[in-house]
């Protein structure tokens, strides 16, 4: 059951609110009976009708995005640079990413029209694991690295624990590639975090979401989710992380 209003948004009529405004004004029926109050909840069996139009409902999609370097994680941008959404021209629904990874920025994003679960997913206390693969120019020490584990003192807090790896380094040439993974999605934070200790990103790669990995995909390529990978992903939210070791 959902909310009539948050129905008619996400089936692309208009916005949320003018939705609310259409229920207030009597437009909108449910099953041939006019409904005037907000906060209705509606099955996905009900039959609803806008203005005397019948609602067509989006089938909900879930999918995987190996996002490329140089791609805004936005469904549109007003500079005229390539976005998510010039991927999923194909979906057949309008979708949107869950978070955001930056500009310079590739790797993993999850992209749904499932608002309520986009929303799930990103909300601070739900806590599901990222991995990112970082080429910076230094190398780290172990103290360094734990310190990265401890958390990290920025300007809007302390980053909460998290796991860090020096993967491989180059004495001759100055640079590492460190494996980290954060539960928590601050704009920027990793870059943020090495920047911190004084090593600068070269190169930043999401690598895993929870239980999911870009393992068969190449930047720009893109699949659906499974049931079972999609139901995990719930779990993982609901429960806190709940792989987190």
């Amino acid at each position: 059951m959902e909310r009539l209003q948050k129905v008619i948004a996400q089936a692309g009529v208009t916005s949320r609110r003018k939705a609310e405004q259409l229920i207030l004004e009597g437009k909108v029926k449910v099953n041939g009976e006019t409904v005037r109050t907000l906060g209705t909840k509606v099955s996905q069996s009900d039959k609803i009708e806008v203005e005397g139009i019948p609602l067509e409902r989006e089938e909900k999609v879930y999918y995987l995005f190996y996002k490329p370097r140089r791609v805004i994680s936005t469904v549109s941008d007003d500079k005229g640079r390539k976005t998510v959404s010039d991927y999923f021209r194909d979906a057949g629904a309008r979708v949107y990413p869950v978070g955001r990874l930056d500009y310079d920025t590739s790797g993993l994003l999850v992209v749904t029209n499932d608002g309520e679960f986009a929303n799930l997913l990103m909300h601070p206390r739900f806590e599901i694991d990222k991995t990112y693969i970082a080429r910076i120019s230094g190398i780290p020490s172990r103290q360094e690295l734990k310190q990265l584990e401890k958390g990290i003192r920025l300007k809007d807090g302390m980053t909460a624990p998290a796991r860090a790896k020096l993967l491989s380094m180059d004495k001759r040439k100055k640079k590492a590639i460190v494996q980290l993974t954060i539960h928590e999605g601050r704009n920027r934070q990793v870059r943020r975090m090495f920047e911190h200790l004084g090593y600068p990103v070269e190169k930043l790669r999401r690598e895993a979401y929870g239980m999911l990995t870009l393992k068969g995909l190449n930047a720009g390529e893109k699949r659906e989710l499974t049931p079972h990978e999609v139901k995990t992903l719930r779990s993982l939210a609901e429960n806190g992380g709940a792989s987190r070791k």
